[in-house]
This record gives C-alpha cells, structure tokens and sequence, in this order.
C-alpha cells in the first residue's frame, strides 16, 4: 500500500518545531505553549488536517508523559475534571462540520486574553479559597471542546488549574493523565469524521520520532524550575497562544 506522504518543504519546516514545542508542553515546561502546534501547522494544511496529522503523536507524547509523572498525580481532582471534559468532546464531535474553525479558534484567544488581563488588572488572594466548580466544570467543558476543534484544549483547563496552586509537578503530571482521556477519546469521532485517512497518518509516522524527543527535553526542565518561573512561562505561553488563535480567527 502507498503512503501519500505530504511532500511540501514548508509542511515540515513549521511541524517540527510545532511538534517540539508540543512535546515540552506536554512535559509541564512551557504548558501552554502546546496551543500553539495547530495554529502554526495551519500555514501549511488546514486546521482540521494539522489536528488530524497530531494524533498519533499526542497519544505517543501522552503515554510518554504518564510514565514520567506517575507518582504525580491529583487523583480526586482528575476524577473532577475528566467527566466534564468528555462533555465537551461530545459537543465538539457534534458541532465540528457546523462551527468554523477560525471562529472558535477567535474565541479561545479572545478569552484566554481576558483571563490573563483579569489576572494581571486583580490579581487572586494566594491565600483565598480556590475557583467555585461549577467555573471549573465549565472551563473544562470548554478545554474539551476546543481541544476537540484543534486541540487548544490547554488554555481554558490552566486557567482554573492555576488558581488551585498546585505544585508545578503536579500542576504537570494531573493534567498530562487529563489530556490521555481527552485524546484517547477524540479517536472514535475522528475516524467517524473522516479525519483519520492514510496521507495524514502516514505524515504522522515521519513526525512521531519527534516526540519523545520534545517530551524528554521538558521533562528535565520542568523537574528544575522554580515555582515562581513556572508559572510565568505558562502566562506567557497562553498569552501568546491568545495572541495567534485571536488573529488566525479575525484576519
């Protein structure tokens, strides 16, 4: 069976460093960043291929990122937050063909802009109770959702995990068995959808070598960051996520 592998120089010249940049945010080093992988692919395919072409790399850097936080995981608020996130995937597989991708690709920028500027402009208690549930449910409906869409589920799910202030280690290993499920359970619809076809996969075997690669690279970083630093970065990454996702759904 041929592999119609997409051959354009451009393709791989933005997917590596796409690729890379998704392994360190997988690791917990630079988390949010990883929003960043389909909205720089989609120069050179279009949203929904790029989504499709990461798959099985997600689930590689997945498994990956399991097995270097097992022993760091919130378990009674994995048990929380998974549920709602399979709403959204459920609402995303059902709306996908219906929504423009730019347009939810708009709105997760636009309100991952306003959470940083809310946090910036009134800044949290450290000492104050954490987030209500209810906000937590729905963020995570919409991490789901949008993960779904283009996998730029990491913004809505950092802005209430990092109200929890969580140690960074297990900020990062709770969320990296949350995107398991969230990942493992975009499959079925994907296939459904008609995502899944032999030239994306076949792309995605040439990219995969990539992954732990990436994965490995945050995993020694996010180990020896300060606190203090780690949450900056994740500031800063989804503040350029917000950044990019705002303008590919304006422009």
């Amino acid at each position: 069976m041929n592999f119609p592998l997409i051959t354009d120089p451009f393709f791989y010249v933005i997917a590596v460093p796409a690729v890379l940049l998704l392994g360190l945010s997988k690791s917990g080093f630079g988390a949010g960043f990883g929003s960043l992988a389909v909205p720089m692919m989609a120069l050179a395919v279009t949203v929904p291929q790029a989504a499709a072409i990461l798959m099985p790399v997600l689930l590689v850097m997945d498994l990956l990122g399991m097995a270097a936080f097992r022993n760091d995981v919130d378990k009674a608020l994995l048990r929380f937050m998974v549920p709602f996130a399979m709403v959204g995937i459920v609402l995303g597989a059902l709306l996908f063909k219906l929504l423009d991708a730019q347009l939810v690709a708009a709105i997760v920028g636009a309100f991952t802009l306003l959470f940083l500027a809310q946090q910036m402009l009134f800044k949290p208690d450290p000492h104050g109770p954490p987030p209500p549930r209810w906000l937590g449910g729905l963020l995570l409906i919409t991490s789901g959702f949008t993960s779904f869409i283009a996998h730029a589920g990491g913004p809505p799910v950092n802005a209430y995990v990092m109200r929890l202030r969580l140690k960074p280690i297990l900020f990062t290993g709770t969320l990296a068995y949350l995107f398991f499920f969230i990942n493992m359970a975009k499959w079925l619809p994907y296939a459904w959808l008609g995502l899944l076809d032999w030239r994306n996969l076949a792309t995605s075997l040439v990219l995969l070598p990539l992954a732990p690669i990436g994965v490995w690279m945050g995993v020694r970083l996010a180990r020896r960051i300060r606190p203090d630093l780690f949450y900056r970065l994740i500031r800063l990454g989804m503040f350029l996520t917000g950044c990019k996702l705002l303008w590919d759904g304006v422009r």
